[in-house]
């Protein structure tokens, strides 16, 4: 057995019983959902392995790009907070910081809104690195969580770093999609990179809302933010969505942006639907990489080096 592989293979079994501390000491419940599922979302730029097989077909469907859905449909139940480490699987993605196969540590809480998902993310990030390394590290550079987080909004960002003024943004955001995420890498993730501590960037534009509710105060913009360190993000987080009306229209737009970029249209969950019309309450939640979260507490730089096995080791 290769020492460095088992000694990283140990560090990553603790941080997840540490992760999975966290949460129960929080009051929040485990659960586990299907990977096998007949809607994976319809996000424009996530694309699913479909699954087919099985006598009449028992075992068609999609292999899930995340749980949410189904976690979803449990906060509809009566579940008031719940927490899944969940095997998640998307097509296309294979690089130093992407494998089509990974881990991804799921929560989602009633009564919790998004500011306050930004700050007990916060804390989970600072107990898991604070347990195993004291801090973290990422290409090279060494960040001190026991400082608070940055939060810089994204038109903060963008007349920050690249010198577009919040309308500009909106308009980019709206009607030049593919501008507005050349901007987003090219000049704002760069600019993040240069922040000495983990950065929550925020309040998104409605246009790029996906799941998250528009921000009752500026409807502009949705309740969305993500925890980058340096150029590396870490999680995606949302104040959700709970009007059934309005995720069905988001759902048939998506549908149809799909079908003109010529990508693979998905089924709409039509349960999930029917979830959100019987009532989901006022909640947030998150997502976030644990293969990454582990790389920066290992002091790796790559996803290869933060599992078993990556895909390119099959």
């Amino acid at each position: 057995m290769k020492p460095n592989l088992y000694e990283r293979l140990r560090l990553r079994a603790a941080m997840l019983t540490t992760v999975r501390a966290f949460f129960v000491e929080r009051g929040y419940l485990e659960v586990e959902t299907p990977c096998l599922v007949p809607s994976p979302g319809l996000d424009l730029h996530l694309d699913a392995f479909e699954v087919t097989g099985g006598q009449s077909g028992s075992l068609s469907g999609y292999l899930i790009t995340s749980p949410e859905y189904q976690m979803k449909r449990l906060l509809c139940e009566g579940f008031e907070r719940i927490f899944q480490v969940a095997r998640c699987f998307r097509k296309g993605e294979l690089g130093h910081r992407h494998n089509p196969e990974f881990t991804m540590l799921e929560w989602y809480a009633t009564g919790l809104d998004y500011v306050g998902l930004m700050a007990e993310t916060e804390m989970l990030v600072r107990a898991v690195s604070v347990a195993h390394r004291g801090g973290l590290l990422w290409a090279g550079r060494e960040f001190d969580v026991t400082l608070p987080f940055a939060r810089i909004t994204v038109a903060e960002a963008f007349e920050r770093f690249a010198d577009v003024p919040r309308p500009k943004m909106l308009e980019l955001a709206m009607n030049d999609e593919d501008s507005y995420f050349r901007l987003l890498v090219e000049r704002v993730e760069p600019g993040l990179a240069t922040v000495e501590q983990p950065v929550f960037l925020y309040d998104y534009p409605a246009s790029q809302a996906s799941l998250a509710q528009r921000k009752p105060s500026d409807p502009e913009v949705c309740e969305r933010f993500e925890l980058y360190l340096g150029d590396l993000e870490l999680c995606n987080g949302f104040g959700e969505l709970c009007d059934p009306v309005e995720q069905r229209r988001r759902f048939e737009g998506d549908k149809l942006a799909r079908k003109q970029r010529g990508l693979p249209v998905y089924p709409i969950d039509e349960r999930f639907l029917d979830a959100l019309t019987t009532g989901m309450p006022a909640s947030s939640g998150n997502a976030l990489g644990i293969d990454r979260l582990f790389a920066a507490v290992a002091g790796v730089d790559t996803l290869r080096d933060a599992m078993a096995f990556s895909a390119d080791r099959l």
